[in-house]
């Protein structure tokens, strides 16, 4: 019994203990989650915050928008602007309260309630950041963080990030601290864009209805209202059916925001979008489109170079560049009328051209184009400053002589072998368009005629790497250089007539530019120029002068249909031939494009012709429109020196003459070679006392035709194959050109070989 009890009383002492507590997972689980969210809280608010301190300060000035860049002459007189009209500042109290009620109901609802930044938008925004949507960043803005984008930052995606976001918050909120909600409205609709180059609503007001903005109707503001979201695609004058719609979607929103009555959204949205629509906007802009299409491809890279300077292009900057707008006048005319030159017609492409012209002594750009009957575009193509086109036979002065006589000192009795040759290390042989061989000759007569190999022999003989040194102090930017690049490479007509105008200024190169000072709203001016450097020694700029007058004047020169009676000037011809895989396709005398560069004591002026897709129909020049270059050039040139003293170049005390073979010849003082020294390539350092000055060759050689080469190219190539991008050269070259041993450099190199370019890869010659 007793027994019993004691088991009994064991087995109640059992019941009546506590059961351990259950494990709480789910509590756990949700205080982890809880605490990264806090860390990720804080995590973001530091990120934020170090943004933050990043910003940039934004000035009045910065919001305020008083219109866009003018652009002015090289004689300060005013020629357009970079936008279509001149901007008119609508101030806050002459804003109808309707416009303003329309962008806040259609940009931001809450715009009377946040201080500068929207935490709802914000958080939205963020989602759909993290679901990997750009357009999540942009759903978080409100009206004063679009105001800031508009001022400081930019609409590309680029800026579509989270610093960029987080400046544009934190200059909001600062933003809202020193201006009132009635200021920052009235900066951001003086400030939007609105299409056809027209920047804030009150401009837009006068170009699309010839009103003021009071004088505007509900349906016509709503329309303003909704048109920064996509100007283009808004404008009522070109697409209608989208502006109707965006207008609705305005005016819905309006009502919804309770600033109008269902009974003003529904007349509002009956009245057509075209209504109150004028032209006399339009007729002004016509005016101004037509000084614009004159100036398009200088527009062009002014725009770029402001933008590169640091200015937004929308506060008024007063932009004074170096134009001659009677010379781009007259350039337009010859590249758009047949007064000048007589353009072909083959009905397939157009026939098409790029111009740079430049001061010898400055480098300032006096005129451009970019390309002949473009149509009603802007800031088109602009192929004056196109680098995926061989420069061909123009690049022999910058990379193949020019060196050899600043580096070698050669005279320009050189004498140079047109035999057979291949490029260095290759099988790949170098051939001029006759397939001939005309022997031993001059580097004056080389020049003049324009022979392929005797270019590549003086190019193996000074050594690519001091070559592209040389090039590269004229503006040509070239990454690497192969033997092929001798003959052509990737360059524009801009850096051409650069490194041409050093030759004309003595060697001292001036990069090209277009600014020479800016004057902000503010009224801070800031000067530009491109201080002058010696490129090469003033031997070396005089003598390459001398041998390229003869391409002129020579009855054997490439450029005789380039020559201007009575003007002292130099030039240089250039053609490509079409790769060996376009040549059945092509007639026997096609070539893809033809240059001319040319200069005076004045002007440097290099002309690209050709088309746009050459290995399409219609695409290849022949020999009725090759020297279609040349005379170009020659109508530029003869309407400069119109203008210009007309003055030949004094040869500089370094510089020698002797006769050889009854032809006036230079060389470099100190450095008079023999004639087995000319042949040998080493030089004698005897002193000359000559003084007779030095002149223009005229080469007894005879030729059928004026014998100029150049690299081959394709259009696959062309486009690809700029100095830039050009195949890198392997590590060994082989040397059989007997000038190599001149310079240790180039004998340096004779170990290595190369594979040239695909433009180079088959041998083509050209005029």
């Amino acid at each position: 019994m007793a027994g019993n009890n004691e088991q009994n009383s064991r087995v109640a002492r059992r019941k009546s203990q506590p059961k351990p507590p259950k494990k709480h997972w789910f509590r756990r689980i949700i205080l982890s989650l809880a605490t990264l969210f806090v860390i990720g809280v804080l995590a973001g608010l530091a990120l934020f915050f170090y943004y933050a301190q990043t910003a940039p300060t934004v000035k009045q000035s910065d919001l305020v928008n008083t219109g866009t860049a003018k652009i002015y002459d090289q004689n300060d007189k005013y020629l357009t602007s970079l936008g279509t009209n001149d901007h008119e500042y609508v101030k806050s109290s002459n804003i109808p309260s309707t416009l303003k009620n329309a962008v806040v109901s259609i940009e931001d609802r809450r715009f009377y309630k946040h201080k500068g930044v929207d935490y709802y938008r914000i958080l939205g925004a963020a989602v759909g950041n993290l679901k990997g949507s750009s357009l999540g960043m942009q759903g978080g803005s409100t009206l004063t963080m679009q105001l800031v984008k508009l001022a400081v930052f930019s609409t590309s995606t680029s800026d579509r990030n989270l610093k960029v976001k987080a400046q544009e918050a934190w200059i909001a909120l600062n933003l809202e601290k020193h201006y009132s909600k009635s200021q920052i409205l009235e900066f951001y609709i003086n400030k939007v864009y609105m299409g056809n180059g027209i920047y804030g609503m009150g401009t837009a007001a006068k170009y699309y209805y010839g009103k003021s903005l009071r004088d505007l109707s509900l349906s016509q503001l709503a329309l303003l209202a909704g048109m920064p979201q996509s100007p283009t695609y808004y404008d009522p004058t070109t697409y209608p059916s989208y502006a109707t719609s965006r207008r609705n979607l305005v005016l819905e929103a309006m009502y919804d925001n309770k600033v109008i009555s269902k009974s003003q959204e529904t007349a509002a949205e009956k009245v057509s979008v075209k209504t109150g629509l004028t032209s006399s906007g339009r007729s002004s802009l016509a005016k101004h489109e037509k000084t614009n299409k004159i100036l398009d491809a200088y527009l062009n890279e002014v725009r770029q170079d402001l933008l590169k300077k640091g200015y937004n292009l929308t506060d008024g900057e007063k932009v004074y560049t170096n134009i001659d707008m009677d010379a781009q006048k007259r350039l337009y005319d010859i590249a758009n009328t047949s007064q000048y030159v007589n353009y072909p017609n083959n009905g397939k492409q157009t026939f098409q051209l790029g111009v740079s012209v430049v001061d010898s002594y400055t480098g300032k750009v006096s005129a451009m184009i970019g390309g002949r009957k473009t149509g009603n575009v802007t800031y088109g193509t602009n192929r004056a400053v196109w680098t995926s086109r061989s420069n061909a036979s123009t690049m022999k002065p910058i990379l193949d002589y020019g060196p050899a006589i600043e580096y070698l000192n050669w005279p320009t009795y050189k004498s140079l072998s047109d035999t057979k040759y291949k490029y260095p290390g290759t099988n790949i042989s170098v051939h001029d368009f006759d397939n001939n061989y005309l022997g031993n000759m001059t580097m004056r007569e080389a020049l003049v005629q324009s022979r392929n190999i005797p270019a590549i022999r003086a190019l193996q003989a000074v050594g690519k790497s001091r070559a592209k040194t040389f090039a590269n102090n004229l503006g040509m930017n070239l990454k690497t250089v192969n033997y092929a690049n001798g003959i052509g490479a990737g360059v524009s007509t801009l850096q051409v007539a650069g490194a041409y105008a050093a030759f004309a200024n003595g060697g001292v190169y001036h990069k090209p530019y277009y600014i020479r000072k800016v004057t902000t709203s503010d009224g801070v001016t800031t000067s530009y120029t491109s201080t002058g450097k010696h490129a090469m020694k003033k031997s070396t700029a005089y003598m390459i002068t001398d041998m390229l007058k003869g391409v002129i004047n020579s009855s054997t020169g490439t450029a005789t249909t380039a020559k201007i009676s009575g003007v002292y000037q130099a030039g240089k011809t250039g053609t490509d031939n079409y790769a060996s895989q376009y040549k059945n396709k092509v007639p026997s005398d096609a070539v893809v494009d033809s240059w001319m560069a040319g200069y005076t004591k004045n002007y440097s002026v290099a002309v690209w012709t050709g088309y746009d897709k050459s290995t399409e129909a219609g695409g290849y020049l022949d020999t009725s429109n090759e020297k279609i270059s040349q005379q170009i050039y020659r109508a530029m040139m003869n309407y400069l020196q119109q203008y210009s003293p007309n003055s030949d170049w004094t040869k500089p005390s370094s510089v020698g003459t002797t006769k050889k073979n009854g032809i006036e010849e230079l060389y470099v003082v100190g450095h008079l070679f023999s004639s087995s020294e000319a042949s040998s390539g080493t030089a004698s350092s005897a002193s000359s006392s000559s003084t007779t000055t030095g002149s223009s060759s005229t080469s007894t050689e005879a030729s059928s035709r004026s014998s100029e080469s150049s690299s081959s190219s394709s259009e696959a190539a062309s486009s690809s194959s700029s100095a830039e991008s050009s195949s890198s050269e392997s590590s060994s070259e082989s040397s059989s050109s007997s000038e190599a041993s001149s310079s240790s450099e180039a004998s340096s190199e004779a170990t290595s070989s190369e594979t040239p370019t695909a433009d180079t890869n088959n041998t083509t010659e050209g005029q």
